[in-house]
């Protein structure tokens, strides 16, 4: 049985750690409320442009871009796989999920795959385990801007263009709401093109047709590495409010856990101290009766 000295302690190193909990989920309650603003206001423009560009690029010949250029899968095709991770832990299973789902993909792929690690703790999960790595960002999340999404675009580009890549995909998690993340798996390279055959499609009647100036070509030069770049930058803001948003549940549910666990051990500490008492109370007792 321990001692009342040891339960003391042991009650306020708990309270020490619930006010450090409790102050975790206040800092990440904060930034998630900017982190959510962010996302909120980015997310219609990049769903809108998606659309667009793969309509539009559904009605040219996928040759005008190499973006657009679908390649056969050959068993040596390479497949780049960024995984978006945050740089932080202490967020319950955010990180362990996009990690898993990253994992899962490259071993079940039927290509090799390299990836392109976004965050601390995916570059240490698969920096340990040998999986090849063509590039890596960490601590952008410190500040995040459009330029680190677009260092990240203008890599995943050069890699496709120069032929040492045939797909790029995207794993990240999408911040559905406070208590909801979902894992997205997307397909960032080459651009997919919205199916006009298919029978959700629009009659022919009323298929769009578009007039191009100057030209296809350079509008395309200009569009598509814009697209890449947006698409990256949502997949980084949707990542940074998900981190917050499992970090302040990870912190609620560890402060009301150690809230639990202090009542716990006050209630065995005043039986203890009970137990004491009756027993000194009984010794006093025990001795007088014998003088």
């Amino acid at each position: 049985m321990p001692s009342l000295i040891d339960l003391r302690r042991r009650i306020r190193a708990v309270k020490n750690t619930q006010q450090i909990t409790k102050a975790m989920k206040m800092v990440a309650a904060s930034k998630l409320r900017r982190a959510q603003d962010r996302i909120l206001s980015a997310r219609p423009y990049a769903v809108q442009m998606q659309r667009v560009l793969r309509s539009v690029a559904a009605r040219v010949d996928p040759s005008i871009h190499p973006l657009l250029t679908s390649r056969e899968l050959r068993p040596d095709s390479k497949t780049l796989v960024i995984v978006v991770t945050a740089d932080k832990g202490l967020c319950g299973s955010f990180n362990t999920n996009v990690i898993k789902a990253g994992a899962h993909y490259v071993l079940d792929s039927a290509n090799p795959c390299t990836l392109g690690l976004v965050g601390r703790k995916g570059r240490d999960f698969f920096g340990r385990r040998g999986f090849e790595v063509l590039f890596d960002q960490i601590g952008i999340f410190q500040k995040l801007r459009y330029e680190d999404a677009r260092v990240i675009a203008r890599d995943s580009i050069d890699a496709f263009v120069s032929g040492k890549v045939d797909r790029v995909v995207l794993i990240y998690n999408e911040f559905k709401s406070v208590i909801s993340q979902k894992v997205v798996v997307d397909q960032l390279l080459p651009v997919a093109r919205a199916d006009v055959d298919s029978a959700s499609a629009p009659a022919a009647g009323d298929q769009i047709d578009y007039l191009y100036e100057p030209s296809p070509q350079g509008i395309f030069d200009e569009l598509l590495p814009r697209y890449v770049e947006a698409q990256v930058y949502r997949a980084l803001l949707e990542s940074n409010a998900a981190f917050f948003a499992a970090q302040m549940t990870a912190m609620d549910t560890a402060t009301k856990n150690s809230a639990d666990m202090i009542g716990s051990l006050t209630l065995y500490m005043n039986k203890v101290r009970q137990a004491a008492i009756t027993r000194e109370i009984i010794e006093v007792v025990s001795g007088a009766e014998a003088l």
